[in-house]
């Protein structure tokens, strides 16, 4: 509404600009007299034209202001409705049903929200004010030129040149903003990415609330950043506009003074000034409008398509916080429940069944699909056709998404990781709601304005910088206890030593972990005995002030120091400084040299595009950086050193801080590493100002920043020829860590580690442990596990299930497994087969299926009875289903005969018995083996493509299914279970003992076929 006012303010002052120049020419400038009575007030007739020219000025310059506040408004209206929009669209995703999930493009939905909905945002803006400015305007002159009755002139260019000298300097400015625009752009569309991959993740663990504030955070730098450029776009408008219009006052006063001494004729005047008035541009921004809202017409129609999905999770289930989160203190009971997945296809039928609370459940099912199914129903991930899911007395469909996600925890070994650290991740369902703000790091009021226009466009108000676990939550005082139950649980699921030992290589601040920095610099006597004592002192570096250390880089060596923070973050001004200090030292070109041989060494041994290898990726070294030093060394080989600019040389001067003699190898020469010792003994006074801002000096009886917890336990660093040794030294300080109760300490400091985009910088060792951790981290009443018992060894499966149920006593516990070694252990195992509970339950598929349905499952639930595709996923059985057809032979018919081609395909027998064998050159028939139920004869056949081997007959009525060729291929190109299936007949064949009569080479061949 305000901007709609503003606009009709805005057609007085444009009348006023045409009015005026009317008034100057008839009532000043053509008076006819030299006194003019003003108001009762008299003046002289230049006197008069003076004032009406600068009132002239005053209305052309109010028009101007009104005209820019107008699209500044326009363009903070079009970023709030921008930002609304794509917070909308996000925060739909989350509510996407698991399926739509699985077969949408991420990059579609991220193209989307920020390509696809850029322009829109625009439009946002003009779509009301736009065609009333535009339309306004053209009203306005066209009143004007009808009661003047007058339109042509000429336009004046005098001021052209300090236009374009100008105007390209301010836009330049916003050419630097609209960079850093991108930026944050890319970084929107990397989080939307995450949001979109992980959002069943959010669901299940209640990060939602957390990550909307998380991306109202970018929303709201990318806004500001627009805002900028609005702003200085607009004022160059303004700019630009108002040098424009200076125009016809030089000409009307000037211009006029001339006219009323004679010296220029009022008809030239008004020639001059005609053509400045225009009607062509309004008239072209009302069709440019139309053009734009056709257009983005069918955009909004294709986003609102492919964001409103069928089955998308009720707003109202994650609008808000319930009152309450009850607890699941009843039974979990399945009622009459039908699954179909996106085809349409039936995946559980007639699931009935009812578990007790803080029963431990074992549900085997060879389908993946089906599993994945029981787990999402529960989690509310999946909805079912028809039946009901209650647990604990509450109605699934009726719980708000915050009780879903606090007392169901769901684990699979491969869950989607966030970027962010391992901690994070762990606590995210402890993440329901900001419990304390923190100080924000741009300052209160940077946080107050962001919070303001969060608030304005629809935004969370959620504080991303704020304290967000919340223990209680999950039953627990405080986030130590939280830390301590996630060791148990650690320990429980046989990943407590492994954690622990990968802790051993993390570093940390001594602030954030007092007690075990002074813990090892206490066991730092003890844990050196212990290496001498088992011959382990020769297999690390220990920190020497007389020697050089060959594992520490060139500079932590000069200064016998480490890094307080990584060397990658020194700002190019620090290491120029550093620069000037070698040269100073006068070993600047030794230390430039080793780079350069070392960068091509590298290059050589790498390439530049064999940055991903693992061994390069171990030496710490930014890819698009060492892509850059490759360039600067041979720009040096060209060149020489000493042509090269300071910039560059500093940007070859990064190797050393990252890059160890040990890793360098030959190239780092004993002369140097003797003159560098020699330097850090005798030039300690100019190395000492450097030292203190960026480097800790190694002393053994402080804690060393930057180094691992082993590498400060040990007072040094491993040889990377140590080995088996390093292995060793790693055993007896765990050990000696643990015996000072250190052990949980160390394992904490898995939380720092970073887990990168889609888990990208953790080991895939801990996955699993991640997975399982972030499910039962909260103690929830139903805790599913699908799959998570498969790496375990036989005899720890049951161990783990035993500790769980110690640790969770009233938690529900269902473990999704394909088989189970040991029942026992559970207080009920579930099987399903074909989407069914076996020995329960009751098959409906004739009332729920059509007949050509119907058939198709038959030949899956035939299929499946084949060993060789049980592990088919059900795409490919199904596909492999839909080309099958239905083959019956009667008693001592042939289905095919020796000699013939394998186009015809593979038969899997369902029903009766086939016979396999040959006829003698003298007729006599002679029988190999006979082939029964489950058997499929004739896919090696397919394989090789030779011909048939034997005869295939019906010993008994035969009821087969014949796989087509192109069919039986796909599935074996697509599906590595079924190739590697193959692959063991194959070997088996070729394997066995080679006979020499006619009999025995027709067994042979007779295995072949029925493999």
């Amino acid at each position: 509404m305000v901007l709609l006012v503003l606009t009709a303010c805005l057609f007085p002052l444009q009348f006023l600009t045409l009015e005026l120049p009317k008034r100057i020419i008839n009532d000043a400038i053509d008076a006819g007299q030299s006194v003019i009575d003003v108001f009762n007030y008299e003046m002289d007739q230049e006197t008069f034209l003076v004032v009406l020219s600068v009132a002239f000025l005053l209305s052309v310059l109010a028009h101007g202001l009104m005209k820019m506040r107008i699209n500044t408004m326009k363009g903070i209206l079009s970023e709030r409705m921008l930002r609304r929009f794509r917070y909308t669209l996000i925060g739909r995703i989350t509510r996407f049903p698991q399926p739509y999930l699985r077969r949408t493009s991420q990059g579609e939905l991220v193209s989307m929200i920020t390509a696809e909905a850029e322009p829109m945002g625009g439009m946002m803006g003009d779509a009301v004010s736009l065609p009333v400015m535009q339309a306004g305007q053209m009203i306005t002159i066209l009143a004007f030129l009808f009661m003047q009755n007058l339109w042509f002139g000429l336009a004046a260019i005098a001021l052209i040149p300090l236009q374009a000298w100008l105007i390209p300097k301010l836009q330049r400015q916003i050419n630097l903003h609209n960079k850093d625009r991108i930026k944050e752009v890319r970084l929107l569309a990397a989080e939307i990415g995450e949001t979109s991959a992980g959002a069943p993740e959010l669901r299940v663990n209640g990060g939602w609330r957390h990550r909307m504030s998380l991306i109202t955070r970018r929303l709201g730098t990318l806004f500001l950043i627009r805002l900028t450029i609005y702003r200085k776009k607009f004022f160059m408008k303004f700019l630009n506009n108002f040098i424009t219009q200076l125009t016809p006052f030089f000409f009307y006063l000037v211009g006029g003074i001339l006219v009323i001494r004679g010296q220029v004729s009022l008809g030239a005047l008004v020639a001059a000034l005609a053509a400045y008035k225009d009607l062509s541009s309004p008239w072209k921004e009302l069709l440019n409008y139309y053009n734009r809202v056709a257009d983005l017409s069918v955009r909004w129609d294709l986003i609102v398509d492919r964001f409103s999905p069928p089955g998308i999770v009720d707003e109202e289930l994650l609008e808000g916080e319930p009152d309450e989160i009850p607890r699941i203190a009843g039974e979990l009971v399945m009622k009459d429940v039908f699954v179909r997945d996106h085809d349409g296809d039936t995946v559980l039928e007639d699931i009935s069944v009812s578990l007790a609370k803080g029963a431990v459940v074992g549900v085997k099912s060879q389908d993946a699909e089906e599993r994945r199914a029981i787990a999402e129903l529960f989690t509310r991930e999946i909805t079912p056709v028809s039946g009901t899911i209650d647990l604990g007395g509450h109605h699934l469909n009726d719980l708000h998404q915050r009780v879903v996600a606090t007392r169901v925890g769901y684990a699979d070994p491969k869950p989607y990781v966030f970027e962010g650290t391992f901690g994070q991740n762990v606590l995210m369902p402890l993440k329901r709601r900001p419990m304390s703000e923190l100080a924000d790091p741009l300052g209160e009021v940077e946080a107050k304005k962001r919070a303001y226009e969060s608030e304005r466009t629809g935004n969370s108000t959620d504080k991303i910088f704020s304290e967000w676990v919340d223990p209680e939550l999950a039953g627990m005082r405080d986030e130590d206890e939280v830390h301590s139950f996630w060791l148990q649980l650690m320990e429980a699921t046989g990943a407590g030593n492994a954690l622990f030992r990968r802790g051993l290589d993390q570093p940390f601040e001594e602030k954030d972990h007092s007690d075990l920095a002074q813990a090892l610099i206490e066991l730092r006597p003890q844990i050196r005995a212990a290496l001498v004592e088992a011959g382990l002192d020769k297999a690390y570096y220990r920190f020497d002030p007389t020697q050089y250390n060959p594992a520490l880089p060139v500079a932590a060596n000069l200064f016998f120091a480490t890094p307080r923070r990584p060397m990658g973050d020194v700002e190019e001004a620090g290491l120029g400084d550093f620069l000037d200090l070698l040269h100073e030292l006068d070993i600047e070109d030794g230390i430039l040299r080793m780079s350069r041989e070392v960068i091509e060494m590298l290059n050589q041994t790498f390439g530049v595009d064999g940055t991903d290898h693992p061994l390069f990726q171990q030496l710490g070294l930014n890819p698009d950086v060492f892509t850059r030093k490759v360039g600067l060394v041979s720009k040096s080989r060209e060149v020489g050193l000493a042509n090269m600019e300071r910039e560059e040389l500093v940007q070859m001067l990064e190797l050393p801080f990252e890059v160890s003699a040990e890793r360098i190898g030959p190239g780092f020469t004993e002369e140097l590493k003797n003159s560098i010792i020699e330097l850090r003994q005798n030039e300690a006074e100019k190395l000492a100002e450097w030292l203190v801002v960026y480097f800790a000096p190694l002393n053994e009886q402080t804690f060393a920043p930057g180094l691992t917890v082993l590498e400060n336990a040990i007072y040094g660093k491993l040889s990377a020829s140590a080995g088996a040794r390093g292995e060793q030294i790693r055993d007896i300080v765990a050990q000696k860590l643990a015996e000072a109760g250190m052990k949980q300490e160390v394992a904490e400091l898995i939380y720092a580690v970073p887990s990168g985009i889609g888990g990208a910088g953790l080991p895939a060792s801990f996955a699993e442990p991640l997975a399982i951790s972030r499910a039962a981290i909260k103690k929830p009443d139903v805790l599913i596990l699908n799959g998570c018992l498969a790496s375990f060894e036989d005899g720890q499966r049951s161990q783990v299930v035993f500790n769980l149920r110690n640790l969770l006593p009233d938690t529900t516990v269902l473990y999704l497994e394909d088989d189970f070694e040991d029942a026992d252990a559970f207080d009920t195992v579930l099987e399903l087969e074909h989407g069914r509970l076996k020995d329960g339950g009751t098959g409906a598929v004739a009332e729920t299926d059509n007949a050509a349905s119907a058939d198709l499952r038959r030949k899956m639930r035939a299929l499946v009875s084949a060993e060789m595709f049980a592990n088919l996923s059900r795409r490919q059985l199904r596909l492999l289903a839909f080309g099958a057809q239905w083959h019956r032979a009667e008693k001592g018919e042939y289905v095919f005969r020796m000699g013939d081609d394998p186009g015809d395909g593979a038969y899997l027998i369902l029903e009766g018995e086939a016979g396999l064998g040959y006829d003698t050159p003298e007729g006599e028939s002679h029988l190999v083996a006979v082939a029964g139920p489950g058997t499929l004869v004739g896919e090696l056949a397919l394989l090789r493509k030779e011909k048939r081997a034997l005869d295939m007959f019906a010993k008994s009525d035969l009821e087969t299914l014949r796989l087509g060729e192109s069919e039986f291929m796909a599935v074996v190109e697509n599906d590595a279970s079924t190739a590697f299936r193959i692959l063991q007949a194959v070997a088996g064949y070729v394997g066995a003992p080679k006979q020499n009569d006619s009999d025995d080479d027709a067994e042979s061949e007779a295995a072949e076929e029925t493999s």
